[in-house]
Order: structure tokens, then sequence, then C-alpha cells
């Protein structure tokens, strides 16, 4: 009798006679020794295995549960690979397909989301934090594609971070002095470069007084602060109606009486409202891919434009030379450590119309 069919009893034992699942496994394991199955493997690892599969995310357990793995990533059901300290390292971990949907289903049991052929990629956070990121097929070639980003179960801060080396003590003065005077920052890097982690610390800088709204796709921000709302955004349901996005979720934290706003990733669109919250005095912190501080501006000044024809180069131009302070750019070493390298602040030369970077502090 397999894991798979010891499971299988064990919900339907759980089903027809309104067990728990730990009494569900009990009576399935109790006919799983009644046939000799003991005598080939142990019954600890075997009810691990079984309770794993009913109660947690399978094999993929282990993985979630290791506090020095930062992402799970499935290409195929024997290709599975997992990320530490920022190098990408092969799995002996094997799944069937079949194991694979089981697993993404109990995810996002909780979450409420769905995937399905109308929606064939997905975004979700896990109970414990992590993001998880799915893509099926047709998307996909052949198999599912799944990412879990977990993130730091401990709540960062500057001085960790120039305890780890990832910023030096002349970034950590500079950055503490940037949010407790309510400058505009914008964290740029490429992914899995520290960017969210770098974003969580610089807001556990801020003061204790003040009221934090965040805004992002699924929950990543993780701080410890006494006034502080958290929202995220919400697919459209099975008739097409309740969606909720980033852009909706800017104009509602505008009226939730902030004192700074802060958005987990600019992609798109949102960046103008973002931009026009900031033009309105209100503090703001975001963060977004590039491939340095100087390309990060180049983006946000061509993102407000998906907005619609209307918005100018010009007014998008103007408002991010005279709304943004600093931008602070990470990367992602080759030996797998995260760095701040740029450390820059932007300035409008009203002459010349044109956006100037200084670099404050540089790797």
């Amino acid at each position: 009798m397999s894991v798979r069919d010891t499971v299988k009893r064990a919900r339907q034992l759980s089903i027809s006679k309104s067990l728990t699942s730990e009494e569900a496994i009990n009576h399935a394991l109790d006919e799983v020794a009644e046939l000799g199955y003991f005598n080939e493997i142990s019954e600890p690892e075997f009810r691990g295995e079984v309770t794993r599969e009913l109660t947690a995310f399978g094999k993929l357990q282990p993985l979630l549960d290791d506090p020095a793995v930062e992402e799970i990533w499935i290409n195929a059901p024997n290709i599975i690979r997992k990320a530490i300290a920022g190098r990408s390292i092969e799995t002996q971990i094997t799944l069937s397909s079949d194991e694979i949907e089981s697993i993404i289903e109990r995810m996002l049991r909780p979450t409420g989301r769905r995937l399905d052929r109308s929606n064939p990629f997905i975004d979700a956070s896990l109970p414990d934090g992590s993001r998880l990121h799915v893509v099926i097929p047709e998307i996909t070639k052949k198999y599912w594609s799944v990412n879990i980003r977990k993130f730091p179960k401990r709540i960062m801060t500057l001085d960790k971070l120039e305890e780890l080396d990832s910023i030096s003590s002349r970034q950590r003065s500079l950055l503490e002095a940037a949010i407790q005077q309510g400058l505009n920052v914008l964290v740029s890097g490429a992914t899995q470069s520290g960017k969210t982690t770098l974003l969580c610390a610089l807001l556990q800088s801020a003061p204790d007084q003040q009221r934090i709204i965040s805004v992002e796709e699924t929950f990543e921000i993780q701080i410890e602060k006494p006034d502080w709302v958290a929202m995220q955004t919400r697919q459209a349901g099975l008739e097409g109606g309740g969606l909720v996005d980033l852009r909706r979720l800017i104009k509602e934290a505008l009226r939730m009486r902030p004192d700074r706003i802060v958005i987990g990733e600019v992609r798109e669109a949102e960046s103008l409202d973002l931009l026009i919250a900031l033009n309105s005095g209100l503090p703001g912190l975001c963060t977004i891919h590039a491939n340095s501080a100087k390309d990060a501006i180049s983006k946000i000044c061509t993102l407000p434009l998906l907005a619609g024809a209307n918005i100018s180069s010009e007014f998008v131009k103007t408002t991010v030379g005279s709304c943004l302070n600093l931008v602070v750019h990470c990367e992602l070493m080759a030996n797998g450590h995260r760095k701040v390298t740029e450390v820059a602040s932007v300035n409008w030369n009203e002459t010349s119309k044109t956006i100037e970077l200084q670099n404050l502090e540089k790797f």
C-alpha cells in the first residue's frame, strides 16, 4: 500500500466517519500494518510522509521548513530546484504531475484564488508568508511551472543588513536619515537582489507614530509597526467581476490617512498613481526592477505613459525629478551575496529640464 493510497484511504475515512486528520491517519496506518507493509519501511517514516501529504505540502514541506532555502521552483516533475544563499541547487525530489497539482490545490485552497484555463497564472501568499507563482499548460509547453519565494521570518533592520555586510555604515546612516526626514525612496534591482528585504528594513526605521499603508500584488512586506495597514490585489471572480488592482488600492490608500504610502513593486500604469500621490506631498517608498539607479529613473519615467495617451512625457519627467529623492540599487553578487551598490540622490535641473543623479555612496 503506497503513501498515496494511504492518503486516499485516510481522506475517505475522514469524510465517511467524520474523523480528524490524525484519527484518519491512525485508522489508515492500522490497515497498512495489517498488510505487513512496515516490514519493508519504518512506521515513523511512513507516518511522516502520509501526514505531510494529508495535512501539509507533501515532499515540498521539508524545503518550506528549512530556513536556509530562499526559493523553490518546479520545471517538471523530475526537475525541482532550490536556492540557498542566492545559488541554484538541484534537489533529489521527484513528484508526479498529479502530486504537483494536488499540492498546488492545497496551497490555493485558503486563498480563494483560482487556477484554470481562463486563469493560467496565479500569484498567492502561503500561510507562512511565502509567495506562490504558478503557470500551467498551454501557456507552459508541457508541465506546470511553480515558484515559491520564501521570505525571512525575522524582521529585518538596517543594523542587521550592516551586520550582514549588505550595506555599509555610511549607507545605513544615509538611509536612516532619509526615512526619518520623510524622503521618497525608490529601491531598484534585479530579481532576488534583496529589494523587498531592504524595503522592509527601511520601513522598520520609520518613526513609530507614522501611519503606514502598503499595497502589493501579494503580501510580502513584513514589519513590526504600531500603525500599519497592508493590502493586496484580488483577481476577478468567475463572472469577471471583483477585480481589485494596484491602481485601485493606491487610490483607496490615499483615503486612509497615510503618513507614508508603500508600493511593493511598480510594474505598469500604477506608477502614475504613485507619482500623483508623491506630488501631493505624501512620503512614499517602492521597488522597481532595473539594472542600475540610472535605469530605474528611466523606467519610472516610462511606465506612467502606459496609463493613457493623455499622459505626457514632460509631465512625468518633471514629477519624477521633483518628487523622488533617492534611488537605492541592490545587486545579487556572483558569490550569492546581496549588496546595496548605489545610493543616488535625484535632482531636477530646471534650466535643462532634465533629471540628474548624484551618487552619494557607490560600491
